[in-house]
């Protein structure tokens, strides 16, 4: 009986076969089996760009909330700017103000120290020429007192 349902199986298999049958099951296996494979094959690639992806998206997170971080610091600066502005204005009028001081200060004391050279140079000139009348008369005194002395002789 085993034998019967051997050779029954054999049978059919071969009627199988010669129509074709079976070779399309077989194809079909075949393409359900590449099928299975490429879907696991892009399953495996999209997990692996999960973590690319995650990563590119946290990169674009921060470096939107690093502009953010820079507009805000512009705006801030902009501010700040803005708020000295006036404060900028009354330090430079200020300083303004003490450079003139000083200038007029340096211009005066120079005007006094020329005054002084002038004083000093004219002293100096009226100590030499009093200096000058007290040589001559001493010259002349030494210069009379030399023939004198030779006439002694």
């Amino acid at each position: 009986m085993n034998r019967l349902i051997e050779f029954g199986r054999k049978a059919l298999f071969y009627a199988r076969v010669l129509s074709g049958y079976e070779e399309r099951r077989i194809r079909s296996f075949r393409l359900q089996l590449e099928n299975r494979i490429k879907q696991a094959e892009a399953r495996k690639a999209a997990l692996r760009k999960i973590p690319e992806q995650a990563i590119l998206g946290e990169v674009r997170r921060m470096v939107e909330e690093m502009q953010n971080l820079n507009k805000k610091l512009e705006e801030t600066e902009a501010a700040i700017e803005d708020y000295f502005k006036p404060i900028d204005k009354e330090a430079e009028n200020v300083m303004k103000t003490q450079l003139e001081g000083e200038e007029k200060t340096l211009r005066g004391m120079m005007k006094a120290m020329q005054e002084q050279a002038l004083i000093e140079q004219a002293a100096a000139e009226k100590d030499a020429k009093v200096h000058h009348v007290d040589t001559k008369p001493s010259n002349e005194e030494s210069a009379s007192t030399a023939p004198n002395q030779a006439q002694m002789r």
